[in-house]
């Protein structure tokens, strides 16, 4: 596990700048460090050593020298590729996953990357060709980003905080990129917050040949999550998420350190605890989070008494959490309103203390359908028993008229096409509400969904409880959840590994039919059949809660900690209609309504402004 940082050209300063975007993400790689120059390229690395620890060292050169590569992340079959290569020809210096990933290379092209089964962004450089290939995994959890100036890409790296420190380059705020973000929590679009700074997407690569002055650059997709010839024997599927689930977990536990997980009191956490426990003789440590509101501790508890872990638990207050904030969105990047990564940025602290690795439970919602969401375009259906004629003449009127009434969001939504009412999992400011929150100038006009249109183009014959999951898996999932999981652990030089989100349990999740996803008012039905034998019932049959916080609690005991920071914004003052924050705050404090997640998205804005664009030491990261 590592951060890489590259430049791709040849400025002054080269050697100087590559040594400030390779400092600004030690915490990703405490352990070592390596650089890599010639005329064209110059690229470095920060390593936190997980496998081959004395001969994983980066950069590494295949055994002509005609190669370079550094890397981020993991690969779990590279002791089957490796061995394959050996049959090959190949030679190898090292142990590594890295050095895998070179001679595959060599064999393959590019076509290697459907060979590899793990999380990564890598750069591989041609010296002879001078070609520069760029790879991200197939669902996103290895971050990578590039820096466009003047039509070329000049940087590349796993944070955007490295590409800051290339020269010349001026922080402008993308106001798109806020727009969207308002909406979904995240940002959904390629161009991040900072106009010029590109996001590589998840399954995608880069080619950068360099000619001389010039760069012809192609972007690539090599893989993409589509839904397949359902498998409709219960029993036969049950067996196949189980067998493919504890093998992949397997495959996550290589380390040459100690490995744990965290727990929550759901099935996602608590199926890869269970499963590491069957292959391991030692305990496994385990690490919760709860609040002095709201908590999953002793469901997390009872999990972890139940399979005999070394457990951890820590309690979160509400001081410890917005003192963290600011250094929790240096590690972002990019603001990302998501409550509960702050329970993962403490969650890691702790769990660092203990081991070097940890496993989770991401992107089992996703794969399987375990957001209660999913579920809606069947709820809706019901009013299909209500004749077509009768539904338009007198309810669909009702639905957007003025009155107020129980059931009219639902009603409403009946009404509504999928493409109009789903963006992904959070949805926090609705269109009408942008209107009343941004200040619109120079006639500019904005669409909250405009970046799934081309989307939704493609998911022509699907269902709408399809759709919804694909938006997530190609959206939600690497913009928020894999964000989070990615930069709040590494915040603390831990690795986080997610067997759920493996491209063999991906093959098994395609074609899981509707039928046994939703069934008898549950979600996720064919995955917590399989894990009956594993898990004790109760946590088997638990509803989804994540990480709970007590924001909501805390926005009415302390609205001045939030309000006087966005409030007093600058960006904010200049884009939002400052009446209508007042309106949320007042409304939230009287109990009409529980606008905390909408306080907060302003709120984490308006810190990121403060930290990444006006640049004050009063809320610089600390160790």
């Amino acid at each position: 596990m590592c951060g890489i940082a590259g430049i791709i050209g040849n400025p002054r300063s080269k050697k100087e700048t590559i040594k400030k975007m390779v400092d600004a993400i030690t915490h990703r790689g405490p352990d070592d460090d390596g650089y890599f120059s010639d005329p064209f390229v110059t690229f470095g690395m920060r390593r936190l050593s997980i496998i081959d620890l004395g001969g994983g060292k980066q950069p590494i050169e295949n055994e002509t020298g005609s190669l370079v590569v550094v890397f981020n992340g993991e690969i779990y079959n590279y002791q089957e590729l490796y061995d394959e290569l050996i049959g090959k020809g190949h030679t190898f210096r090292t142990k590594s996953d890295t050095e895998v990933l070179l001679h595959l290379y060599e064999e393959e092209g590019e076509a290697m990357l459907t060979k590899l089964r793990g999380m990564f962004a890598f750069s591989i450089y041609d010296k002879t060709t001078k070609e520069l290939f760029i790879a991200r995994d197939y669902f996103g959890i290895k971050p990578l980003y590039y820096l466009v100036k003047d039509d070329k890409i000049v940087a590349y790296g796993s944070e955007i905080k490295s590409l800051l420190h290339y020269p010349g380059f001026k922080r402008e705020v993308n106001n798109d990129a806020v727009y969207n973000y308002l909406s979904y929590q995240y940002n959904p679009l390629e161009e991040t917050f900072f106009k010029g700074i590109w996001k590589l997407p998840p399954a995608s690569y880069l080619k950068i040949k360099m000619d001389g002055t010039k760069q012809n650059v192609s972007q690539n997709t090599y893989w993409s999550y589509k839904f397949a010839l359902p498998e409709t024997d219960e029993k036969k599927l049950k067996a196949e998420v189980l067998s493919g689930l504890e093998d992949s977990v397997k495959a996550h536990m290589v380390s040459d350190v100690p490995v744990g997980s965290f727990l929550s009191g759901g099935i996602d956490s608590a199926s890869i605890v269970a499963l590491m426990s069957k292959n391991t003789q030692q305990k496994v440590s385990t690490f919760t989070i709860g609040f002095d509101k709201v908590s999953e501790l002793k469901e997390a508890k009872q999990m972890a008494d139940f399979i005999g872990t070394d457990h951890h638990e820590i309690l979160l207050k509400s001081d410890e959490y917005l003192a963290a904030l600011p250094n929790i969105v240096w590690h972002f990047d990019e603001p990302v309103a998501d409550p509960s990564a702050v329970a993962l940025y403490f969650l890691a602290k702790e769990a660092r203390k203990h081991v070097k690795v940890v496993l989770s439970g991401e992107g089992a919602d996703e794969l399987f359908g375990g957001y209660n969401i999913y579920r809606e375009p069947f709820a809706l259906r019901k009013l299909n028993i209500i004749p077509k004629a009768l539904r338009d003449l007198l309810l669909r009127p009702l639905a957007f008229s003025g009155l107020k009434f129980f059931g009219k969001n639902y009603l409403r939504r009946h009404f509504m096409k999928i493409e109009d009412r789903y963006i992904g999992n959070a949805h926090i400011f609705k269109s009408g509400e942008l209107g009343h929150l941004w200040v619109h100038k120079d006639g500019e006009s904005r669409e909250d969904r405009l970046s799934l249109e081309p989307w939704y183009r493609k998911m022509k014959g699907l269902t709408d409880s399809q759709k919804m999951q694909s938006i997530d898996i190609a959206f939600w999932l690497p913009g928020d959840i894999l964000q989070k999981a990615d930069k709040m652990t590494m915040a603390h030089s831990l690795e986080l590994r997610v067997p759920f989100l493996d491209k063999k349990i991906a093959e098994i999740s395609e074609k899981v039919p509707e039928s046994l996803k939703y069934k008898g008012g549950k979600t996720k039905y064919i995955l917590r059949e399989a894990l009956k034998g594993v898990l004790p019932k109760a946590t088997a049959g638990r509803k989804k809660l994540g990480f709970p916080t007590a924001l909501r609690h805390w926005l009415r005991e302390k609205p001045e900690a939030f309000s006087t920071v966005i409030i007093e914004n600058e960006y904010i003052k200049e884009h939002f209609k400052l009446g209508f924050i007042k309106h949320l705050f007042k409304e939230h404090a009287s109990g009409k309504a529980d606008n905390s997640r909408k306080i907060y998205i302003l709120y984490i804005l308006a810190l990121w402004y403060t930290v990444f664009i006006e640049d004050k030491p009063s809320v610089s990261p600390t160790a």
